[in-house]
């Protein structure tokens, strides 16, 4: 991902905290979840979808719960529908066997 001064436009490394050119301060970009969204299979209730949100965002898996809970009976069902979808999207996360092999070709 390139990195732009949004002051003179010069182009700069993705490290860079400031313009060479006219040494402008460079806004911090948004960090990317440090987790891949999966929904784990430690840990979870009903399907994941909570604690895979929860760990992926950096946020407390009791509040996202709490706050389904409530979403559920308060919104008409938009998070009803909402969990349905991210059940059906939101891919698993992969078992690891310990001490296994991968496959032999």
């Amino acid at each position: 991902m390139a990195v732009y001064c949004n002051t003179c436009g010069a182009g700069l490394p993705h490290t860079a905290r400031f313009c060479s050119n006219c040494g402008a301060t460079i806004a911090a970009a948004p960090q990317m979840p440090s987790r891949p969204l999966t929904r784990p299979h430690q840990g979870r209730v009903i399907a994941g979808v909570c604690i895979g949100l929860s760990q992926a965002y950096h946020w407390d898996v009791a509040l996202v719960r709490i706050f389904t809970v409530l979403g559920f009976f308060f919104s008409g069902g938009l998070v009803a529908i909402a969990y349905l979808a991210g059940w059906i999207g939101i891919p698993e996360e992969p078992i690891a066997f310990p001490g296994a092999y991968p496959p032999s070709m």
